[in-house]
């Protein structure tokens, strides 16, 4: 009798879902899978790749934005992460500093563009 009472303890240990290595990670929400999927397919995978695939480079990029974060934060104003802290984090990586001096470009671009286009519209 006393041996049945040790066997269902054990069995309510394995039970409650919340032990091993994969612990919630069903659980999570996928942030960047739509787009993933795109951009693997546009990299010449599959229309549809399969599903761990997606799910280990979405850990990938988490890791990545979480890690260039905390040491954005670490330097330049405390706490507080500012679009030059990223670039002088990446400026020795030529690919990543030419990347996001493009896209910063852009952005500005865009920016006079809207400003010029609600100044026609709307403006004076």
């Amino acid at each position: 009798m006393a041996d049945e009472d040790e066997e269902t303890g054990f069995d309510e240990e394995l039970d409650d879902g919340s032990s091993g290595v994969d612990a919630g990670h069903g659980k999570r929400k996928r942030l960047f899978s739509k787009e993933l999927r795109c951009m693997m397919y546009g990299f010449g995978d599959d229309q549809n790749p399969y599903t761990e695939s997606v799910d280990i480079l979405e850990d990938l990029v988490i890791e990545f934005i979480t890690e260039m974060t905390h040491k954005a934060m670490s330097i330049g104003r405390q706490g507080r992460v500012q679009v030059e802290d990223i670039v002088f984090l990446i400026r020795k990586d030529p690919r990543k500093f030419a990347r996001v001096k493009d896209l910063l470009t852009m952005n500005e671009e865009l920016k006079r563009a809207r400003k010029a286009f609600d100044e026609a519209n709307y403006g004076s």
